[in-house]
């Protein structure tokens, strides 16, 4: 009776840990952005994506001139590919227009993939372009995903 009793109180201790590490991974990989960066101006927050995607092995990362840039903020190339990006620092979701934005810069530019990314989610609008257009939409995870890695 003793050795069940043992047994069920390590198979109890052994649930309880597993649920543990499994809390802070889920913790870990769901953390919020800073709130800073949600109060980020937009010049900020487009150096800041700049700095995040050459931290991801993006090569030739240029933020664009503030005006006057067709709709790009960040010029970039990874593994041979050409990129285009629109920047969004938004305290709400992001619409069409972004998206049009960028793929009228990726044309501009000359580039091969133009992409939109945010602090914040899609309308389904937007969504619904994007596809259409071929545009990447790289979201608030998505962002989140880059400043884990970093």
């Amino acid at each position: 009776m003793e050795n069940q009793n043992t047994l069920m109180i390590i198979i109890i201790l052994s649930v309880v840990a597993l649920g543990l590490i499994l809390a802070v991974i889920l913790l870990r990989r769901h953390r919020p952005i800073p709130s800073d960066i949600d109060l980020m101006e937009g010049r900020d927050f487009e150096y800041y994506c700049a700095e995040l995607l050459k931290r991801r092995g993006f090569q030739e990362v240029e933020v664009t001139k503030g005006s006057g840039d067709y709709g790009i903020d960040i010029l970039a190339e990874k593994d041979g590919v050409t990129y285009a990006i629109q920047c969004k620092c938004y305290a709400a979701p992001v619409g069409v227009k972004a998206v049009q934005e960028a793929y009228a810069g990726r044309d501009y530019y000359d580039r091969m993939v133009g992409a939109v990314l945010t602090n914040q989610y899609f309308t389904q609008p937007a969504v619904e372009a994007a596809k259409k257009l071929k545009i990447l939409l790289w979201d608030r995870g998505y962002l989140e995903s880059m400043m884990e890695e970093n």
